[in-house]
């Protein structure tokens, strides 16, 4: 893989900064994405999850957990909250998140606080694109999954045709945080939202995550790309019946 480092090129800002868009606009958040999804982005997340496997009894981990949106479709799956841990490093997303019910950790997914092969199932939404190292993140969600654990990450990417980025670009970087500041009023929302365009256009290729995600060790990785613009990576950690040649 050419590059492992997660960067946003100039657009990147630091972590610090991110944060408090973050802690700033928590409050907002859950409104934020319902209008920039029109309604539609809930019904997405579970079906990402049903299609990566996620099934009752399993224990998930929802890495970047926010508000708990990821969350609130998981536990209609697996039907018991005691099953489900998030980690986030904003203090602001975790208290929105608490008021779902379940529970929260601060932390930061290249170094999550939790024992080894303790995870059925590993989830993180439209978080790819602030990590700092693919690899090293990777690994450490490869950690933390039983043997045979699956993950999903969802992610936004442009898609390839000239049109449809150009389309998808004028709508993240101008009706977004238009919308955002009219339906806030808030500076630190409308800004983390001009970062949300300049974080999607200056990440890695999809080509990039497949490759760190089997250079750290998952098997059946692939990307699915739904609706043109959401990709869904997903993977499998060995179990003891794959053969070497999985």
């Amino acid at each position: 893989m050419a590059n492992r480092e997660v960067a946003a090129g100039s657009a990147r800002l630091p972590r610090r900064l991110v944060a408090g868009l973050f802690d700033a606009s928590a409050e907002h958040y859950d409104r934020i994405c319902r209008v920039m999804s029109f309604g539609t982005g809930q019904t997405y997340r579970r079906d990402a999850l049903t299609r990566a496997g996620l099934q009752p009894g399993m224990r998930l981990l929802d890495v970047a957990t926010g508000t708990g949106l990821m969350v609130r479709e998981a536990m209609a799956i697996l039907g018991d909250e005691s099953l489900v841990l998030g980690v986030d490093p904003s203090a602001g997303m975790l208290r929105e998140a608490r008021q779902v019910r379940y529970r929260v950790v601060r932390g930061l997914g290249e170094a999550l606080p939790f024992q080894s092969r303790r995870f059925d199932f590993l989830c993180m939404g439209y978080a790819l694109r602030h990590l700092d190292d693919l690899h090293e993140t990777f690994s450490e969600y490869l950690r933390v999954l039983s043997p045979g654990g699956r993950l999903v990450l969802l992610e936004i990417t442009p898609p390839d045709s000239r049109v449809g980025s150009w389309l998808t670009r004028q709508y993240f970087q101008h009706a977004v945080p238009l919308m955002t500041r009219v339906v806030t009023r808030n500076s630190a929302s409308e800004h983390l939202m001009r970062y949300y365009w300049d974080t999607i256009a200056q990440f890695v290729p999809p080509a990039d995550v497949v490759s760190s995600l089997r250079e750290s060790g998952f098997v059946d990785v692939a990307r699915n790309v739904v609706h043109g613009i959401f990709s869904e990576y997903v993977g499998r950690k060995r179990s003891v019946s794959d053969s070497p040649h999985h």
